[in-house]
């Protein structure tokens, strides 16, 4: 049996304008998602849109979570210094209305 390898998820919690939330989900799309698909150690990257707080309180702000997995932490951090993802990530942060003090969370899985 395989052993299966235990990956790294970094989730970035992002407030953005009604306003520019088109523009924001054609950037990850069309531009973030095929240029962090061409790196090594890349897993799969989503965008959620929170439907509810069901339960205890979060930022009312926080309408959007992005989800990142990568093989490891290395391989992530690579693909952060590459001219890639400085070229991508600008344009899908600059639509949000927290710029630079959004909450990162990097989680190992367990």
């Amino acid at each position: 049996r395989l052993v299966e390898q235990q990956h790294i998820r970094l989730y970035v919690e992002m407030d953005v304008a009604p306003a520019r939330e088109r523009e924001m989900l054609d950037v990850f799309h069309r531009v973030f998602v095929p240029e962090a698909e061409k790196h090594a150690g890349y897993v799969r990257v989503k965008m959620l849109k929170r439907r509810a707080i069901l339960q205890g309180t979060a930022p009312a702000s926080h309408n959007y979570r992005f989800e990142l997995e990568f093989e490891n932490e290395e391989l992530r951090q690579k693909w952060i210094a590459s001219a890639g993802h400085q070229r991508v990530w600008p344009q899908v942060e600059r639509t949000m209305t927290t710029l630079k003090d959004y909450p990162v969370v990097l989680y190992d899985e367990a």
